[in-house]
Order: C-alpha cells, then sequence, then structure tokens
C-alpha cells in the first residue's frame, strides 16, 4: 500500500534532522527502504536547503540555482573520481587517481565532505554557519587540516577549489566584477533592454515586464532575470546555441497561429480541473522552491531509494542530472534572448484589448467576467509570471533533459511514484481536496511540466511543446559526454 516518504525517515545521521527542514519526497508506489543513504544524498539535502534558503534571501532565481547544484555535484564527483578505478575528474582528469590502498568509504566520503562544504561555502558564504553546522551533523570537522597531499581532506579540497577556479569567470557573473555591470552579483553585463515598458504593449512579440504586489502591499516589477546566461560556461554542450529551435509564431509572421495559441491559454485558465491545479502548483514546486533542476534532483534522489543505490551510483546519476539541467537552462537562456518573445499576459492584452472575457477570478477562486486588461494566469499576486522572455519554457526543456538523463542512466523510462497534495494551497485563500498525480514515467512526468506551463497560463503551448523536444535532444546528444568520465575517456574541457 503506498504511503508517505519522507527524507528524514531515511538520512543516515540522525543529529543532522534539526539542521533544516526536509522537504517531503514524491511518493513511491512500494515501501520504503530500510538502511542509510549515501553521503552524496545527505549532501544534495544540503545543498537543497542551502539553494531554498537563497531563494527566500534572493528570490527564485532558477539559472543561478541550476549552476550551483552543477557545482555542487561536479565537485562531488570530481573528489570521488580520485578513488575510482576509471572515472576522470572533469578539472584535473586522472591527476587526482588514488592507489587501490587508498579507495576505502572512509576516504571517499572524507573527500566527497569537504569538497561539499568547499564548494558550497564560496556559492553560499551567507550560509557559513549553517554549512559549517552541516558538516558537523555529518560527522566531519569543518578546520581539518589535512595531513599530507595525498590526505582525502587534500583530495577533496583540491577537486572543489580546481572547479571554483575554472567557474570563477565562467560567463555567471557570480562575484559581479565582469566588465559592463553595475557591481551586483550575477547582474546582467550585456545592456539588455526590454521593448515594452510594464504599463504599455509597443510590441506584442517582443517580452514585457510585469509589476508584482508583494504581500506587504509593495509593489515591484523584475527585470529579465540573468538575461546574460546565454554566455555562461557549458558542461557538455559545445555552443550555447546548438539547439536553438526555430522561431516562435509572431503576430506578423504567423497571426492566426498565434491567436489559437492564446485562445487555447485562455481555455485553460477558465476551466481548470482541481488535478489541473495540482499539477500547475506541483510543477511551480512551492515558495522555497529551487527551481526546475532542483525538483529533478529530488526526483533523482527518488531513483537512488528506489533502486537501492550506493555511493557510486548516487555520485553520477547527480552529477549527470545537475550538469544536464545546467546546460539546458543555458541552451534555453540563448533561445530566449536571441527570440525575445512575449507572454501570455502580453499577447492576452494584445488581442483582446477592449474586450471582456472570462478567466480565473483570482485568489478568492472560481472564474469571472472581466476585462482583458485584468485577465491573470493562475498565479499568487506576487508573481504572476517569470520575469524572463517566453520562447522556450525553461520548465519544459530542462524537464525534458532530465527525465531522459534518468531514462538513459537507468536504462528505462519508468519512475512509479505519486504525488499528493491538496489543490490550490500555493494560489488561493482556501487548500483544496487532496489530489494524486500519478508519476508513472520519468517522460509523463516531464509532460506535466511542460502542460503546466500552459495550464497556469505562464506560457503559449508552443513554447512548451518545442522546450521539451529540445530538452530531450539536448540530453541524447550529452549522454555520451557523461559516459566517457565514468568510463575515463573524457577529455578535460578548456
Amino acid at each position: 500500500m503506498p504511503f508517505p516518504i519522507h527524507l528524514r525517515s531515511i538520512v543516515a545521521a540522525a543529529a543532522l534532522a534539526p539542521l533544516w527542514a526536509f522537504a517531503e519526497a514524491p511518493r513511491h508506489m512500494d515501501e520504503a527502504r530500510p538502511g542509510t543513504a549515501s553521503v552524496a544524498y545527505l549532501w544534495l539535502d544540503v545543498t537543497q536547503e542551502a539553494t531554498a534558503r537563497a531563494v527566500e534571501r534572493f528570490g527564485a532565481r532558477p539559472t543561478i540555482d541550476a549552476r550551483a547544484f552543477a557545482i555542487w555535484a561536479t565537485a562531488v564527483y570530481d573528489a570521488w573520481s580520485a578513488y575510482d578505478e576509471t572515472a576522470v575528474g572533469s578539472r584535473l582528469g586522472a591527476e587526482l587517481r588514488r592507489p587501490p590502498a587508498e579507495r576505502t568509504a572512509a576516504n571517499r566520503e572524507t573527500a566527497i565532505a569537504h569538497a561539499s562544504f568547499l564548494a558550497l561555502s564560496d556559492l553560499y558564504p551567507e550560509d557559513a554557519e549553517f554549512l559549517r553546522e552541516a558538516m558537523t551533523g555529518l560527522g566531519h570537522d569543518p578546520d581539518a587540516k589535512p595531513r599530507d597531499d595525498s590526505d582525502a581532506i587534500t583530495i577533496g579540497q583540491t577537486a572543489a577549489q580546481a572547479l571554483i577556479e575554472y567557474r570563477r569567470h565562467d560567463g555567471a557573473n557570480q562575484h559581479g566584477d565582469e566588465a559592463g555591470g553595475d557591481g551586483t552579483p550575477y547582474g546582467d553585463y550585456t545592456y539588455y533592454e526590454p521593448v515594452n515598458p510594464p504599463d504599455r504593449i509597443v510590441d506584442p512579440d517582443r517580452w514585457q515586464p510585469i509589476t508584482f504586489t508583494m504581500p506587504d502591499g509593495s509593489r515591484v516589477t523584475p527585470g529579465f532575470l540573468t538575461p546574460h546566461w546565454y554566455r555562461v560556461k557549458l558542461f557538455a554542450l559545445e555552443r550555447p546555441e546548438q539547439f536553438r529551435p526555430g522561431p516562435p509564431p509572431r503576430t506578423d509572421t504567423d497571426d492566426e497561429s498565434l491567436r489559437r495559441q492564446v485562445e487555447e491559454v485562455l481555455a485553460y485558465n477558465r476551466h481548470l480541473t482541481k488535478e489541473e491545479k495540482a499539477k500547475v502548483e506541483f510543477m511551480r514546486d512551492g515558495p522555497r522552491s529551487t527551481g526546475q533542476s532542483g525538483h529533478w534532483l529530488r526526483f533523482a534522489q527518488d531513483v537512488s531509494r528506489r533502486d537501492r543505490h550506493g555511493l557510486d551510483e548516487d555520485v553520477k546519476l547527480f552529477f549527470a542530472v545537475a550538469n544536464t539541467a545546467h546546460d539546458a537552462f543555458v541552451s534555453c537562456w540563448e533561445t530566449k534572448r536571441f527570440y525575445d518573445s512575449s507572454r501570455p499576459w502580453t499577447l492576452v492584452r494584445h488581442y483582446y484589448a477592449g474586450q471582456r472575457i472570462v478567466g480565473w477570478a483570482g485568489p478568492e477562486g472560481g472564474v469571472r467576467e472581466m476585462p482583458a486588461e485584468e485577465w491573470h494566469p493562475y498565479s499568487p499576486l506576487s508573481f504572476i509570471t517569470p520575469p524572463f522572455p517566453g520562447y522556450t519554457s525553461g520548465h519544459a526543456t530542462v524537464s525534458g533533459a532530465c527525465s531522459k538523463i534518468l531514462e538513459l542512466f537507468t536504462g528505462s523510462d519508468e519512475y512509479g511514484f505519486f504525488e499528493r497534495r491538496p489543490h490550490c494551497e500555493l494560489t488561493e485563500l482556501v487548500a483544496g481536496d487532496e489530489i494524486d498525480l500519478d508519476l508513472p514515467t520519468f517522460s509523463s512526468v516531464a509532460e506535466m511540466a511542460a502542460l503546466s506551463r500552459a495550464l497556469g497560463g505562464y506560457h503559449i503551448p508552443v513554447d512548451n511543446e518545442v522546450g521539451l523536444r529540445v530538452g530531450r535532444e539536448l540530453a541524447e546528444w550529452s549522454w555520451p559526454r557523461y559516459e566517457a568520465y565514468f568510463k575515463g575517456t573524457a577529455r578535460v574541457r578548456p
């Protein structure tokens, strides 16, 4: 009989549990296995929490979060690879390889802990104390000094430091010191300016900022989040435009097609079922969302429990999923920046200007007739629509990519979990009945993620359909590159 699985019930280090609120995992159709989770699994929990804290501090930043997960997962993989017989690291290749006598479980775990701690400390300096507590809770001294150059502490720190230096100027502008920027960490340095102001449509085919009303009544108008992300170094892909799709429909080239797309979004919006609302909220992932990268890494943790992974399998799986998500975001942002396309918020106001339509009534629930200028996605007033262009959907692209990587890694599309949640709990004032969302396969979960973005009113369907296809193609192309790392045939990328 299916029942909820909580991460707290499977972690090995009970003393670590009070450090943060574990997210609840999707439920498996069978009972959870007893026993302990690998140290990589536990450090992924720490990374999820550190990232969630950054979201609370700075707001949702899916591109930045994906890069952080990829850096952590790569630091762990590179440290682990020193103790594997064949695998090579991403930065130092086989230089850190230790002899068979040193390939102990204790050395692997020590190296991974120090690589994780150093990488996360660089990414999240604001949470230094939390990270030190996590290190201690997992049985390691954050201030420990290595005995010599072959010590596991040295291996972990060397692997992480090489990666930190490689990513120091990778185009993300982590430290706000890129030429052209204003000193803001992760800020734009490419001089992007929107064509449309928030209160007027100059060009319905271009992206428009939206003003949000925050819980305290203040109003903010977010700019394009990380418009420079197409310049960030990739992991497996060769070029950011490598999988750029053809153009989306536009009012000046495909007006009839685009109008049908908008009509489909409006139909979804005024006929949302309980299950559809639950799907939107599940894929939106809540106020502490760590983005699609974090979401799919939680799904990878489900696979770890289901398939009774040891440390080696977890390290490789998290490495492949995290870096695939990172590459998918860079690829997707290159497409967004290239086409700078609009979203339903703008298109509804363009096509139905001065008309009355029926749509979601707002936090009180239900639907009502309204001027088109009052139409609203199924989303809180404080986060109406993600602040960046529509084509292609990041949710769809990353979900297509990560679902395919999970299928390729496991050798099967089977997932076999379900999600239970009260519909409306994140969007309306009163949470509704609990809904069970069946998650039978990785591909079906990706398709749910893609569809949810049209159901929510954030994207026209083509944004999701094309994003899903591109993500899958991207992952298919990338998978042999990950296998090369595992087999020891990969070369260090400049």
